[in-house]
C-alpha cells in the first residue's frame, strides 16, 4: 500500500509539472498576442530559450539554495548540480525526489517568464541571458527558500501555498525593475504625458493563452497538494476555479460600467488575476471565499492597469497588475480567510481575522509581502542598472521600429506580413 501511494503522488505531481511546463505554451500566446506582430517571433524564441536558462540555473544552484541541507534563515547550503538522488528515493512528501525537482523547477521557470514580461518589445536578447541566469541565482531561489524552504518567513508561518509571492510578486517586482529602467516603448506616451493605446495584434491569440493558463493553473495550485491522500487536490481545484471565474465576470462588468464597453482584454486579465490571487490561499479557505477573492481581484485588476499607466510605466502584458497587484491582495487574503481546520490541516500558519485569528496571520503575509516584494525589486533593479550601465538595456530605435524578430533575429514571425510578394514566392 504504501508503494502504490509512493506510485501514485509521484504520478499526480509529475502530471502537474507537465500542467505547468506546458503553461509556458499560454504565456508565449499571451505576451505575443498582446504586442506587435513585428516582434511575435522574439517574444516565442525568447520564452524557450529563457526557460532553457532556467532550467540549468536551478539544477545547477537554484533547487540547492531553496531545498538544500545545511540551511540558514537565507538560503540552503546542498544539493547543486543535483544529481537526481537514488531510483525510489522519497522526499518527504511521499514521492520521488526527481519529480519533486522537476515540478519546482517547473515553478522557477514560471517566475522568471512573468518578470521578463516587463522587458517587451524593447529589451535586447542579450539582457534576457543575463539577467536570466541572475535571476535564477540571486531573486527566486532566496524568496522560494524564505517560504517554502526552512527560511525566516517559513517559521513565522506564511501561507503561500501556491505562490502569490513566491512565483507571481517575484516575478512581477522585477518586471516592475525593469520597465522603470528600459522606460516605455516607443511612441506610447506624448509629450503631455497622456498615453496613446498599442494594441496587441492578435485578441485570439491572448484568450486562447488564458485558457490554456486557466487549465495549467490546476497544476500549479492542486498540483502543489504533491499528494494524492485524501482527494485533498480536488478541492484546492475548486477554489482554482471558482476564483478565476469570479475574476472572469468580476473585470468585465466593472469595464462595462466604467467604460461603457465590456472590454475583453479586461477580462482576460481578469481570470488570470482571480488565478493569481487564489495561488496563496487555495489551500486555506472556503469556496464562498475563493469567490470572494477573484472578485475583488477583477476589480483590482482594472484600476491596477490604469493606475500604472497613468504613471508613465509601460506595462505591455500588465504583469504588474496580474501577477503583482493580484499577488499581494491573493497573499494578504490569507490573512483574512484562511480558517483554522484548513490551517491545521496543511500544517501552515494560523487562522485569518474572519475566523477568529485576530491580525496575527495577516501581519505575517504583510510581512512577507513587503519583505519578498522589496527584495525582488531592489535586487532585480541593481542588477539591470549594472547591465545598462555596462552594455545597455534597449536595442537602438531603429531596431526597435523596425522590430525585435528582424533586428535580433534576422526573420519575421509573420514574414508574409512585412516582406514584398517577390520577397515572400522565394522563401
Amino acid at each position: 500500500m504504501e508503494n502504490l501511494e509512493f506510485l501514485m503522488n509521484s504520478l499526480w505531481t509529475m502530471i502537474a509539472a507537465i500542467l505547468v511546463i506546458f503553461m509556458l505554451g499560454g504565456f508565449i500566446l499571451l505576451e505575443a498576442g498582446s504586442t506587435r506582430m513585428k516582434n511575435a517571433g522574439h517574444i516565442a524564441g525568447k520564452t524557450i530559450f529563457t526557460f532553457g536558462i532556467a532550467s540549468l540555473v536551478f539544477w545547477a544552484v537554484g533547487y540547492g539554495f531553496i531545498f538544500g541541507d545545511n540551511a540558514n534563515f537565507f538560503v540552503g547550503m546542498s544539493e547543486f548540480f543535483y544529481n537526481g538522488g537514488s531510483v525510489g528515493q522519497i522526499d518527504g512528501d511521499g514521492l520521488q525526489t526527481t519529480v519533486f525537482f522537476v515540478f519546482q523547477l517547473a515553478f522557477a521557470g514560471i517566475s522568471l517568464t512573468i518578470a521578463l514580461g516587463g522587458f517587451a518589445e524593447r529589451a535586447k536578447l542579450s539582457v534576457y541571458l543575463i539577467f536570466s541566469v541572475l535571476f535564477g541565482i540571486l531573486v527566486y531561489p532566496v524568496i522560494a527558500h524564505w517560504i517554502w524552504g526552512s527560511g525566516w518567513l517559513a517559521e513565522h508561518g506564511k501561507q503561500d501555498f501556491a505562490g502569490s509571492t513566491v512565483v507571481h510578486l517575484t516575478g512581477a517586482a522585477a518586471a516592475l525593475a525593469a520597465t522603470m529602467l528600459l522606460k516605455p516603448r516607443i511612441g506610447k506616451y506624448n509629450a503631455d504625458g497622456s498615453a496613446n493605446p498599442i494594441f496587441g495584434h492578435n485578441q485570439v491569440y491572448t484568450a486562447l493563452s488564458v485558457l490554456i493558463l486557466w487549465v495549467g493553473w490546476f497544476g500549479f495550485n492542486a498540483g502543489s497538494t504533491v499528494s494524492v491522500a485524501d482527494g485533498f487536490f480536488g478541492y484546492v481545484a475548486l477554489n482554482t476555479n471558482l476564483a478565476a471565474a469570479a475574476g472572469a465576470v468580476a473585470a468585465l462588468l466593472i469595464s462595462w460600467i466604467v467604460l461603457g464597453k465590456s472590454d475583453i482584454t479586461t477580462m482576460l486579465n481578469g481570470a488570470l488575476a482571480g488565478l493569481v490571487a487564489i495561488t496563496a490561499s487555495c489551500a486555506f479557505v472556503e469556496p464562498w471565499a475563493a469567490v470572494v477573492i477573484g472578485l475583488i481581484a477583477g476589480v483590482l485588476v482594472f484600476y491596477s492597469v490604469r493606475f500604472f499607466e497613468n504613471r508613465k510605466i509601460d506595462d505591455p502584458i500588465f504583469a504588474l497588475s496580474v501577477h503583482g497587484t493580484a499577488g499581494i491582495w491573493g497573499t494578504l487574503s490569507n490573512g483574512l480567510f484562511a480558517t483554522a481546520e484548513l490551517a491545521e490541516y496543511t500544517g501552515v500558519g494560523k487562522a485569518g481575522l474572519f475566523y477568529g485569528g485576530g491580525f496575527g496571520q495577516l501581519g505575517v503575509q504583510a510581512l512577507g509581502v513587503i519583505t519578498c516584494g522589496l527584495f525582488a525589486f531592489a535586487i532585480s533593479y541593481v542588477i539591470l542598472f549594472v547591465i545598462k550601465k555596462v552594455s545597455g538595456l534597449r536595442v537602438t530605435e531603429e531596431e526597435e521600429i523596425m522590430g525585435l524578430d528582424i533586428s535580433e533575429h534576422g526573420s519575421y514571425g509573420y514574414p508574409e506580413a512585412f516582406l514584398s510578394k517577390d520577397e515572400t514566392k522565394s522563401l
